[in-house]
C-alpha cells in the first residue's frame, strides 16, 4: 500500500484535538500525536476535553501533558459538561464549540465516530461536523464493553516504541479507570495490532480513524510552483538564444 503523509518533519501542522471525557484523546490517538512528536513535526495542538470535572480534570491535564511534551505550541481546555448527558446539553456544547472555531483554525479535526455506542461521543461528533464544515476532520475510535468496533479507513502507523508509551501515559495518568475490565494494556495493545494488521504496518501497530472526507491535490503546490518558475526560466533562456546577436 502506497503510504500518504499529513506531516513531514520540521513542517509546521495545526491540529484540534476534541474528545467529551478526559482518556478519550490518549485512546483515540495518542500514539499518532506522540509519532509525530518524535518525527519532528512542528505541532500546534489545540486539546479540548468537554467534561473534565474533579479529579478527571486532573487526569486529563496529566494525560496531556505527557503526549504533548515537545510540541511547537499547546493550548489544553477543559469543559464541565455532565458526563454522560451531551445530548440534553446539545444547545450549550454547540455555543462552546463555535466559540472554540473563532480562535483556532487547524489543519487536521480529530474527533470522535459518528456511530460510537456512546451518546456523548455521537453528540461531539454530530456537533464538529456541524461547526468545522471545510475542515480536514478524522474520527478516532475508543474500544468499550459495548462492542461498537467499526470498519476504518485511514490507518496512521505506530512504532513499537509509542505503543508502549501510549500505554504507559493511560496507565499512569487515570487512575479512576483502572477497575474498568476493558481499560487495560491487553485491549490498547490488541485493538492497535489488529489495526496494524489490517494496513500492514511495518511495526505491527497502528491508530485507525474513518475519513468521511479527504482533499487530495494531483502534484503537491510546491511541485507546481517549482514547474512553473522552470518552466519560466526555460523560456527566458530561450528568448535570449532567439534574440543573441548573432
Amino acid at each position: 500500500m502506497q503510504p500518504l503523509s499529513l506531516a513531514k518533519p520540521r513542517q509546521p501542522l495545526k491540529v484540534l484535538c476534541l474528545g467529551a471525557h478526559s482518556d478519550d484523546i490518549e485512546i483515540g490517538l495518542g500514539g499518532t500525536l506522540l509519532g509525530w512528536i518524535a518525527a519532528g513535526v512542528q505541532l500546534d495542538v489545540h486539546w479540548c476535553v468537554l467534561s473534565a470535572r474533579g479529579p478527571r480534570r486532573a487526569e486529563a491535564m496529566a494525560g496531556a501533558a505527557s503526549i504533548l511534551e515537545g510540541v511547537a505550541a499547546q493550548t489544553v481546555e477543559c469543559g464541565e459538561f455532565r458526563d454522560g448527558y451531551f445530548p440534553n446539553q446539545s444547545a450549550d456544547i454547540k455555543t462552546w464549540i463555535e466559540d472554540l472555531k473563532t480562535r483556532v483554525n487547524p489543519d487536521v479535526v480529530f474527533t470522535h465516530r459518528s456511530d460510537d455506542a456512546h451518546q456523548d461521543h455521537r453528540e461531539v461528533n454530530r456537533l464538529t461536523w456541524n461547526t468545522f464544515r471545510d475542515h480536514t476532520i478524522l474520527e478516532y475510535e475508543i474500544p468499550k464493553w459495548d462492542g461498537d468496533i467499526g470498519r476504518p479507513n485511514f490507518y496512521i502507523a505506530m512504532s513499537e516504541d509509542i505503543m508502549a508509551r501510549k500505554i504507559d501515559i493511560l496507565a499512569r495518568c487515570f487512575g479512576t479507570q483502572r477497575s474498568k475490565d476493558w481499560f487495560d494494556a491487553d485491549t490498547f495493545r490488541g485493538l492497535a495490532r489488529i489495526r496494524g494488521m489490517e494496513c500492514r504496518a511495518p511495526e505491527r501497530f497502528a491508530e485507525a480513524f474513518t475519513a468521511r472526507k479527504v482533499l487530495m491535490t494531483l502534484v503537491p503546490q510546491e511541485m507546481k510552483s517549482t514547474e512553473t518558475t522552470t518552466e519560466a526560466d526555460s523560456r527566458d533562456a530561450l528568448h535570449d538564444l532567439l534574440t543573441a546577436d548573432l
